[in-house]
């Protein structure tokens, strides 16, 4: 298992936008192949951050769904909105509560 963590810093003011689109991306991967977790998380100490949580059943699963142009087309919108370059990290899935190995 795969998973990853983003964290995303919006221009002020629009965090709220860039979740939505986030948002939109998470129903819309909830559907593709290896998709086990796509979770949206908003910083409660600073007010222009996004996070966002995925799990995958591999990095190859993971890196499909960056090709599929509905998932572009996502991540065009949402790169204007940004103040910054991303940042994350990488995981290795040992186990624990929800995860079904």
């Amino acid at each position: 298992m795969y998973a990853m963590t983003g964290h995303l810093s919006a221009q002020p003011g629009k965090r709220s936008e860039l979740a939505s689109i986030l948002l939109r991306a998470s129903a819309l991967v909830a559907n593709m192949p290896g998709c086990h977790a796509y979770i949206i998380l908003e910083d409660v100490k600073d007010e222009n951050i996004v996070s966002v949580f995925e799990m995958w059943a591999s990095k190859d699963a993971h890196d499909a769904s960056l090709r599929d142009e509905r998932v572009r087309a996502l991540i065009a919108e949402a790169m204007p909105l940004l103040a910054g370059a991303p940042s994350g990290s990488e995981l290795k899935v040992l186990g624990g509560h929800g995860v079904n190995m």
